[in-house]
């Protein structure tokens, strides 16, 4: 008890120095003490952990050609924990990265699209761009062989832009084209131009964060919806909650360490398979195609904008009023196919560096994911609905999972002719002739058959909850 007296004391003195009592921050229900609640406050610390480590290195950075990687060696071999610095900048901008990804993705399958949080949403669609921009100029900053040459791979592919277009994002981007204009460039977007741009939208989602309050998720909003003042056990929480994850990244960057690779030269970079960091690899395993090599490499960043597009556009798009992924299978279908495709992409561009990728391997793997992850859900959702209606009377057919036995047997059955027919396919590797045409007919029959049973076991889900 004397403990506790003793630290009642110690918050009623800072709330009566500094009046943290009658902070303008609204008081937010018990449930958001919740890590999960916490992703975008992570990543504000995140950003600001960024600013303090690029402060530091930006005395000692030089942006030319002649000086940028000797000034960044210099930082990690002279200065104080200059190491330390450097390997924290590195980890807190994959932190940036990871951070807005699981926020996004906690947020799309959360439905908190809707209703009143359709700017924040947008906003938060917005910062995910602003925040890729900033891996991708700082990436460069150091002008080291694999750093300078996969930025002028990514360079290059301003150049499929429409003509008009593509003269702008090239001068924006790389000024004249020269190595000293394009570093000066990347330096004054990644430290100005990038920084202005996420402290606005942060400001923005802030804001309109307290005009509309924390939303009730479904997914973590587990526990009592009692209100609670931020001062002192929300602030206490957060203050905890953000020392643990800023000493795990001080841990991180101690026991690994940043390895710099040698700087840029010509020669120097003949000698590497150049590929794009981490978060890059799935466009570049796309753009490795065989199908899209050439002239039709422009469809991939075509697809690729018109889907950023609908994400923005997703609360207008997606206005039902179900909020809990269980009531929503198409949207909840489509968002984990496309994670499970861009985590595969991941995997496999990481495995087959320079490997033109053949169009009948990629349409096998890619399809084979989609089909897998689609069983997957239509399973959970046959389960789900099982579970939420009476047993079938004795004279109904036999239920697996929820679902007639007969529809579960059919569709494994199909899945295995459609899975044989692309290995077909993929086994060829030469003309197409008549057997090519029939192991494609058959798998193309098999799939559609199958898209049809999902449909028809979705359309009985929504019946099923739409009833109740």
């Amino acid at each position: 008890m004397a403990e506790e007296g003793l630290l009642d004391r110690l918050v009623g003195w800072f709330d009566d120095q500094l009046g943290f009592r009658k902070t303008p921050l609204k008081p937010v229900p018990e449930y958001v003490l919740n890590p999960a609640y916490w992703l975008g406050a992570l990543l504000a610390v995140t950003f600001v952990l960024q600013g303090v480590t690029g402060a530091i290195q930006l005395i000692y950075y030089v942006p030319t050609p002649e000086s940028a990687y000797s000034s960044t060696t210099f930082v990690i071999q002279n200065v104080p924990y200059g190491l330390l610095v450097e390997t924290l900048h590195l980890y807190t901008a994959y932190a940036m990265i990871l951070l807005m990804v699981m926020h996004g993705v906690r947020n799309y399958f959360s439905s908190l699209h809707k209703g009143r949080r359709k700017l924040m949403w947008m906003t938060g669609i917005l910062m995910m761009a602003v925040v890729l921009s900033y891996g991708v100029t700082g990436y460069l900053l150091p002008w080291t062989v694999i750093s300078k040459s996969a930025t002028d791979v990514a360079l290059g592919l301003l150049g499929l832009l429409p003509p008009g277009l593509r003269e702008v994002a090239k001068f924006i981007v790389a000024g004249n084209g020269s190595d000293a204009d394009e570093l000066r460039h990347f330096f004054a977007v990644h430290i100005m131009v990038l920084p202005m741009a996420l402290i606005t939208f942060l400001a923005a989602k802030i804001y309109m964060y307290e005009v509309h309050g924390p939303a009730y998720n479904p997914v973590f909003g587990r526990g009592r919806r009692d209100y609670i003042g931020w001062f002192p056990r929300v602030f206490l929480y957060a203050l905890l909650l953000a020392s643990l994850y800023v000493g795990a990244l001080f841990a991180v960057a101690a026991l690994f360490p940043l390895r710099l690779p040698p700087g840029f030269t010509a020669a120097g970079a003949s000698g590497y398979v150049i590929q794009p960091d981490w978060y890059l690899l799935w466009l570049y395993q796309l753009l490795k195609f065989e199908a899209f090599e050439g002239g039709f490499a422009p469809l991939v960043l075509g697809g690729l904008g018109a889907a950023y597009v609908l994400l923005l556009l997703l609360p207008f798009i997606d206005q039902s009023g179900r909020v809990y992924p269980g009531d929503r299978p198409v949207f909840v279908t489509l968002g984990l196919v496309a994670l499970a495709e861009v985590l595969t992409l991941t995997v496999w561009g990481y495995l087959t560096p320079g490997q033109v990728i053949p169009n009948l391997d990629a349409v096998a793997v890619l399809g084979s994911v989609a089909l897998a992850t689609t069983l997957c859900v239509l399973l959970l959702y046959s389960y789900r609905a099982g579970r939420s209606v009476s047993r079938p009377a004795p004279s109904s057919p036999s239920v697996t999972l929820g679902i007639p036995t007969r529809a579960v047997v059919a569709f494994v059955a199909l899945l295995s002719i459609a899975s044989m027919a692309l290995s077909s396919l993929a086994s060829t590797m030469g003309n197409i002739g008549n057997s090519e045409l029939l192991s494609g007919g058959i798998a193309t029959g098999a799939i559609l058959l199958m898209a049809l049973l999902v449909r028809r076991t979705v359309a009985l889900h929504e019946r099923i909850t739409g009833a109740q």
